[in-house]
């Protein structure tokens, strides 16, 4: 559960048929795990890509790693550490030549391939998957009851919900009321939190640079030039804001925008975002109109179970699903999507105007991202790590991944990162791979106890073990078993398993 008293809710549907891949094209050589996510909080999905999960829409899908065809191993990079490559600096340089000057720069034909992180397409389309017919989000939120305090179950020898982790995202802060703090509590709670005033001084000091830059419009989304000596080389933000005279021939705002229907900002582009990424999908992939729909748009990158949160010690912007998106005079050339989450931003996808395929807007996007990473980790330290999909080594045009470093790929039986300069020898040899050098390592968080697996069953959330004496003669134990391997015990015994 997390901090602030919500569950996540899954519907598990396992994973033992093959589908298409979207990589080689094998007609049913794609073999994954899947669930649909109903709700989730952002630190259970954390840990969930930390195990090799990864959500399109809100479908999480888990590749069946020592089976499918391409193996698709998650991959992050170390944010504070990176630095661009010489290919990444002339991306950055022919973008700023085109909003300098309108350069635009003759697109060759092996160019562009790193421009679509879509390996989430593949699996949500390829797979047809349907949203499942009861909804358990229908229920009544103060109708679910916790083991603890429903009459009716039998609580003998069953475990009760396992607490959040300590590096867990704390609530967000709420109203109390004024009353004196009994001795031992600690701190007032109605006091407000003392890093305030240090927060204040940092949008001040970040809205300055924005108008100086007169750049972006939002403070928490556009690179700050940080000062380097002259013995040091420049930095990613340097690069971006490098060459760009006060008044350009064109104007780039970056604007983030949370993927919410109640948001203004996010109704107002919404329908000139959906058109944008039809026409991406039909000129660069060669979707048919049906395809790429409005409702499509909406279930693929709108739809998301992650539950918008502020935390005393998260990024002012809070946690959650965005839409970063890229304006030029004026019109959306270019949308990412995010996920804010307590250890790092997750590339969901992206989707530009063909028009400006020549400026390699997904590279671009994607050192703006690393970027932005870094400003989030000014205001929290945890917040790391950019997270980019899925790296497949079989699949060469999807190797570009791996340029941007230092970065690890997570060794898909420990759960433990590793440098991919490590791994690429490994890759070399066999498309699937322990990634982890230490014989002796294994899974941390692997499950020992079945029974203490969390469900949700008639509104009552309950132990698996409470639960299989209630219901005498269950046959779902092996499905059970396997949904909670895949999760690991500390998400299953955190994650709410729905139960029809």
């Amino acid at each position: 559960m997390a901090a602030g008293g919500s569950y996540s809710i899954v519907e598990y549907f396992g994973g033992d048929g093959g589908h298409r891949c979207g990589y080689c094209k094998h007609e049913n050589g794609n073999f994954s795990h899947g669930m649909w996510s109903h709700t989730m909080t952002v630190q259970d999905y954390q840990d969930l890509i930390d195990r090799g999960w990864r959500r399109s829409g809100k479908y999480v899908y888990k590749p069946t790693m020592n089976k499918t065809c391409c193996p698709q191993y998650t991959i992050r990079c170390h944010a504070l550490n990176f630095h661009p490559s010489k290919t990444h600096k002339k991306t950055l340089k022919k973008v700023n030549r085109f909003l300098s000057r309108g350069e635009m720069p003759v697109e060759r034909h092996d160019e562009g391939h790193e421009d679509s992180l879509g390996e989430i397409m593949d699996s949500a389309h390829e797979e047809g998957v349907q949203p499942p017919r009861q909804d358990p989000l229908k229920i009544d939120r103060s109708e679910v009851q916790d083991i603890s305090t429903s009459p009716d179950t039998d609580t003998t020898n069953s475990a009760a919900p396992a607490m959040p982790r300590e590096d867990a995202a704390p609530a967000p802060e709420e109203k109390t009321p004024n009353v004196t703090p009994k001795p031992g509590k600690g701190a007032d709670p109605s006091r407000p939190l003392g890093r305030k005033a240090k927060d204040i001084r940092k949008e001040r000091r970040l809205q300055k640079e924005q108008q100086k830059q007169q750049e972006a419009e939002s403070s928490s989304v556009n690179p700050v030039p940080s000062k380097s000596s002259s013995n040091q080389p420049k930095s990613l933000e340097e690069f971006i804001t490098e060459s760009l005279p006060n008044d350009p021939l064109h104007r780039l705002e970056v604007r983030l925008v949370p993927v919410s229907f109640e948001d203004p900002d996010f109704l107002a582009s919404y329908e000139q975002s959906a058109a944008l990424y039809a026409r991406y999908q039909m000129t660069v992939h060669g979707d048919a109109p049906y395809e790429c729909g409005e409702s499509e748009f909406k279930r693929f990158l709108c739809d998301s179970p992650l539950e918008a949160e502020m935390a005393p010690d998260g990024p002012e912007v809070g946690y959650g699903s965005f839409h970063q998106q890229y304006w030029l005079d004026g019109r959306i050339v270019a949308v990412g999507v995010l996920d804010i989450l307590p250890s790092c931003v997750s590339s969901v996808y992206l989707y530009y105007h063909p028009d400006f395929s020549s400026l390699s807007l997904g590279t671009y996007s994607a050192l703006r991202e690393i970027a932005f990473t870094r400003q989030l980790q000014q205001q929290s330290p945890k917040l790391a790590y950019y997270y980019l999909g899925f790296y497949v080594h079989s699949c060469p045009k999807m190797r570009y991944k791996g340029q941007y470093q230092p970065s690890d790929l997570l060794c898909p039986e420990t759960y433990t990162w590793v440098s991919i300069e490590r791994c690429i020898p490994r890759l070399e040899i066999s498309a699937y791979s322990r990634l982890s050098e230490n014989a002796h390592e294994g899974d941390a968080c692997a499950l020992k106890e079945l029974g203490r697996v969390l469900v949700l069953h008639r509104r009552t959330v309950m132990p698996y073990a409470a639960y299989a004496r209630k219901r005498k003669g269950s046959n779902d134990e092996k499905e059970v078993e396997q949904y909670a391997s895949l999760l690991g015990q500390t998400c299953a015994e955190r994650i709410l398993l729905y139960r029809a």
